[in-house]
């Protein structure tokens, strides 16, 4: 059986090029539907499937996708690994716009979004080390041999927040002081979430400024994002399909066995509704309690 690479496109990134034998794929999940359609095709002799997270045209904001759905969607279509790949504000002055960054870590800031799959079952997946090593390791590793010229940086800690608005400066020191890398919007919860489906995760972060924290840098606008974008989406591109080449073994991932003791829940102990629910995970029996 083939790897199934699947790829959350970030802003800026709405389709990647070289996919041949595509389609769209409309798929319900349990928690509603997915940013967009999926496209799936084909890079070499790896399946890919690529979700825009924000939607074509760019049309949800970070604060109201659904991360449960996107997360769900491309499990259901056959993922085995999923890259995220996410514009962000950079923390440390090494780390300039236009640079690659494959973090390790993650601080999760966020308040108002849906973070588990086990709304009506007690799950405690472990997720000390965020993302799959072997991953983010193929992917800095591709990244760098792709001939984008992009520099790239192997491990870090993004911190997410929120927004949609950007930080003030005030929070962007405080950040800074606790050793971040870069800082962005939508990486959680989509590591919890494919923690719990079993999904080996990795996350390209493309610097595209400096947030606001930085002295001689003008804080941080959507115009310079953008004009930044064009440069980190070629990158992002060209990583993406030599990764498709070079995808390790998910079955070496601590992910691809997150839940295997994590369940507190008894099995019949769990409703058919919830049953139903989280079926997709395959962790409960088909028999339980009305």
């Amino acid at each position: 059986m083939g790897h199934t690479l699947a790829v959350l496109g970030g802003s800026g990134l709405y389709e990647l090029d070289g996919l041949t034998d595509k389609t769209e794929l409309a798929v319900d999940t349990p928690f509603g539907v997915p940013s967009d359609t999926i496209v799936r095709g084909k890079l070499g002799d790896t399946t890919l499937l690529f979700l825009p997270r924000h939607g074509r045209g760019h049309r949800v904001p970070p604060h109201a996708i659904n991360y449960r759905a996107n997360i769900a969607a491309l499990k259901l279509a056959g993922a085995t690994h999923l890259v995220s790949v996410s514009a962000v504000g950079s923390m440390k002055e090494e780390i300039e716009p236009t640079h690659l960054v494959c973090v390790d870590q993650f601080i999760d800031l966020t308040k108002k979004r849906a973070s588990t799959f086990f709304d009506e079952a007690a799950a405690h997946v472990s997720f000390a080390d965020p993302v799959c090593r072997d991953l983010k390791e193929a992917l800095a590793a591709a990244a760098a041999a792709s001939g984008a010229g992009a520099k790239v940086h192997t491990g870090g800690t993004y911190v997410c927040i929120d927004g949609p608005q950007f930080s003030t400066r005030a929070e962007s020191l405080v950040y800074r002081s606790w050793g971040v890398s870069v800082i962005g919007m939508t990486a959680m919860p989509e590591a919890k979430l494919a923690r719990e489906a079993e999904l080996p995760y990795a996350t390209l972060a493309l610097a595209t400024d400096y947030d606001c924290w930085h002295e001689s840098a003008e804080p941080v606008t959507v115009e310079a994002v953008v004009a930044t974008m064009k440069t980190n989406v070629i990158a992002a591109k060209r990583a993406i399909a030599e990764l498709a080449r070079t995808l390790p073994d998910p079955k070496k991932s601590p992910a691809s066995t997150a839940l295997a003791g994590a369940v507190m829940s008894h099995d019949q102990g769990i409703t058919t509704e919830a049953r139903a629910k989280l079926s997709w995970l395959g962790i409960f029996s088909a028999k339980g309690t009305a």
